[in-house]
């Protein structure tokens, strides 16, 4: 949807709704925007064509086309276009009921969200411009359901891109969750998980932590003793067998790490089983 504009319904009888559309427009080619106080209402962007970047808490994320953009009120930020052409759509919303329900969304800080699905939006968008166009009268309170509409179609999509993301990492993570799976046992470097996964080894340590909430040692040893487990509880080796078997060099060790994720010792956890 192309548009020019920009439209700041005021209507100070609408205060006590629980959602308000504050402003709603557009721009074909989006300008560098800086807001060191953040901006006084809540807005979503929609990056519709075209490029830009998002700066933020020292961060910077690059906006592609279908991505949508969260912005808190009173979050510092700012955005600029990294192409000729960058679309943006966007509406601004506050409400007396507005902060404690984006708190319980979960939308309490900035959110970049990606989808090949973005028709849903688009079209509550068009209503909400439609009707700040036509409807004089009562444009506030169907703006109001509009806006809440939106936010929901927004958490939504954040969610189920969280999940996309989720499913990439597991993926590249699958090699190197394999190799420690069959190769539990061994000395493996870090760095040759990374190169299964075909990224650096420090972005490998924070990819894995990210992804699996756990340090790549910490699920190599959990495999470990995971085994160590089951052979107690299926055949007669010696505790210090046990511990060579799964990849502890020192029964003493062994011992210690066991009692700690199993909460008791190996002949404990033996003897519980028998």
């Amino acid at each position: 949807m192309k548009i020019e504009q920009s439209i700041y319904p005021y209507n100070p009888e609408l205060s006590g709704l629980p959602f308000r559309l504050t402003g709603i427009g557009g721009s074909r080619y989006q300008g560098s925007v800086s807001r060191p106080e953040g901006y006084r209402w809540h807005q979503i962007l929609y990056c519709a064509d075209g490029e830009g970047v998002l700066e933020y808490d020292g961060k910077t994320e690059e906006l592609h086309k279908s991505t949508f953009l969260f912005l808190p009120k009173a979050k510092p930020h700012g955005y600029y276009p990294s192409a000729n052409l960058w679309e943006v759509n966007w509406i601004a919303f506050d409400g007396k009921d507005c902060d404690n329900t984006l708190a319980a969304l979960g939308m309490t800080d900035i959110i970049v969200a990606e989808t090949d699905d973005t028709a849903y939006m688009e079209e509550i968008f068009e209503k909400m411009l439609a009707s700040q166009k036509t409807d004089i009268l009562y444009s506030g309170y169907t703006c109001s359901g509009l806006t809440y509409d939106y936010i929901i179609g927004f958490r939504r999509l954040f969610s189920a891109d969280a999940d996309n993301k989720k499913s990439r990492q597991l993926s590249m993570l699958m090699p190197a969750l394999k190799y420690m799976y069959d190769n539990y046992a061994e000395d493996i470097p870090m760095t040759y998980l990374a190169q299964l996964t075909g990224v650096t080894h420090q972005h490998f340590c924070r990819l894995f932590r990210s992804t699996m909430n756990m340090r790549p040692n910490d699920y190599l040893t959990g495999r470990r003793i995971d085994e160590a487990k089951r052979l107690l509880e299926e055949n007669s080796l010696s505790v210090a067998d046990i511990a060579e078997v799964c990849g502890f060099r020192d029964p003493c060790y062994f011992s210690t790490i066991f009692r700690k994720y199993a909460g008791v010792s190996p002949a404990a956890f033996r003897k519980g089983r028998q």
